[in-house]
């Protein structure tokens, strides 16, 4: 019996030119969005972002996925490098002050788990709506779906950044950063979700250069 490889239990096909593009032919853009320490806000402040948020969901004329992902934050190279400067410090007043901030770090991520939250939304376009009704009826109609072409894939991929810049400015508006991923940096994401042992002491495989398009 042959060994299963994960990637056929996933839906993406492929990622190309910084666009997922998933078994049933359908593309999807994904934006890295910053963080907003809302709580520190004044009450004027939190209900212009609460309105403006509100304005931009109401924009949205297409479905759009909102993911946060939680990871524990591993400070295991920074803590090796706290060492390495006490080890060459001079100075034995600032070696001793070296050696304490590195025990206090470390004994307060002992003391508890600390997190990392990623926060992106996920921008969805299909060939059906690239086509129009007609023609995307017949498509549904297949049973497999076929292969974009070069022109599909880069007319849908048009339509789709379109969207990503709407999603972008709209956020932005709310005090939030939005930038799309990368090829690269798609694929380093969808290794951490699905490895995320392994990326949580920093290990990330090399990609080959080829599948950097």
């Amino acid at each position: 019996m042959a060994q299963s490889s994960t990637q056929q239990f996933l839906a993406i096909s492929k990622i190309k030119e910084g666009t997922i593009i998933l078994k049933n032919q359908a593309l999807r853009g994904v934006l890295m969005v910053s963080s907003l320490n809302f709580a520190l806000k004044s009450d004027e402040e939190q209900q212009a972002i609460t309105y403006q948020f509100q304005n931009f969901l109401n924009s949205l004329d297409f479905s759009t996925q909102f993911l946060v992902q939680s990871r524990r934050l591993n400070i295991t190279g920074y803590l090796e490098k706290i060492k390495e400067l006490e080890t060459e410090q001079k100075n034995e007043l600032l070696k001793i002050q070296t050696s304490e901030y590195y025990n206090f770090i470390k004994n307060l991520v002992g003391a508890g788990t600390i997190m990392n939250k990623s926060f992106f939304v996920i921008v969805p376009f299909s060939l059906f709506e690239a086509l129009g009704p007609a023609a995307g009826t017949r498509l549904l109609k297949r049973k497999r779906a076929r292969v974009l072409t070069v022109e599909e894939f880069q007319r849908c991929k048009s339509q789709l950044w379109q969207r990503v810049e709407f999603v972008a400015l709209g956020l932005r508006r709310c005090g939030l950063k939005a930038v799309p991923l990368t090829t690269e940096e798609l694929i380093e994401l969808f290794w951490r979700t699905h490895h995320p042992k392994e990326a949580e002491f920093g290990y990330y495989p090399e990609i080959p250069p080829e599948l950097i398009v």
